[in-house]
């Protein structure tokens, strides 16, 4: 796997990157630390890979399970420590499963599976942040 950022200039911290598997993505910073609020933060971009890597693994194991799934959000709330290196220290997901007669009891174990044993974005923020979970479930 790699991934390519490209600085986009002297006049501010928008960074461009292509991943290998050929997608472009933009991240910006703030004004204040000399962005231009264009484009997501880097930190934001980790939340939202470890939300997208635990959605996809809740869908997939619904799904294997032959469970009729027909939607599936991801909140994540995370706080950073107040020094450098700002690291998340809490990262909380909130999942919103919808479905046909979706037991709630499958859907957290599928969250827990995602957890404790498929999501490798999630294992890498556990290093430093406490991960917690919630989960609702809404029939379709």
């Amino acid at each position: 796997m790699e991934c390519t950022i490209d600085w986009g200039g002297p006049d501010g911290m928008l960074f461009v990157a292509r991943s290998g598997s050929g997608h472009v993505t933009a991240m910006d910073g703030a004004p204040d630390g000399g962005g231009h609020n264009l484009a997501p933060r880097p930190m934001e971009m980790m939340l939202a890979g470890a939300g997208g890597c635990a959605a996809y693994d809740v869908v997939l194991i619904l799904k294997r399970g032959r469970h009729t799934v027909t939607g599936c959000q991801v909140k994540l709330t995370g706080e950073r420590a107040e020094t450098d290196p700002k690291v998340f220290t809490k990262i909380h997901f909130s999942f919103v499963v919808k479905g046909k007669n979706l037991p709630v009891p499958v859907v957290e174990r599928a969250v827990k599976l995602s957890h404790d044993k498929y999501c490798s974005a999630s294992a890498m923020l556990s290093k430093t942040a406490a991960i917690t979970h919630s989960v609702s479930v809404v029939e379709a």
